[in-house]
Order: C-alpha cells, then sequence, then structure tokens
C-alpha cells in the first residue's frame, strides 16, 4: 500500500520530534497503539458478526 523508505521514515520521526517534543512522543505512540488495537478489535468482531450471519440456516426473520 505505502511504500516507505528509509528516508521517509526518518523525515516522518523528525516532525514528529518537532512537533511533539521528546517527552510527549512516547505519549503519543502509546495513545497510537491502542488505537489502532482498538481498531482491529472492532474490525475483528464486525467481520466475525458478518460472518456468523452468513452461516445461519434460519435466515432473516
Amino acid at each position: 500500500m505505502f511504500n516507505f523508505g528509509f528516508p521517509e521514515l526518518v523525515v516522518i520521526l523528525v516532525l514528529a520530534l518537532i512537533i511533539f517534543g521528546p517527552g510527549k512522543l512516547p505519549q503519543v505512540g502509546a495513545a497510537l497503539g491502542k488505537g489502532i488495537a482498538e481498531f482491529k478489535k472492532a474490525a475483528k468482531g464486525l467481520q466475525d458478526d458478518l460472518s456468523s450471519d452468513d452461516k445461519d440456516p434460519k435466515g432473516p426473520a
């Protein structure tokens, strides 16, 4: 999807360091990680719900 090389990643990290500062950067990373984990969890739940609806032998009510 995105083809980032080493120079692009360095520029992104330097910009993040300038914008958020060294003290706030770990908190921003942790919040971003938690957000991605919640998104994956919600997507998995939705996928499970949709696949269980496909296997329902009764059909719609």
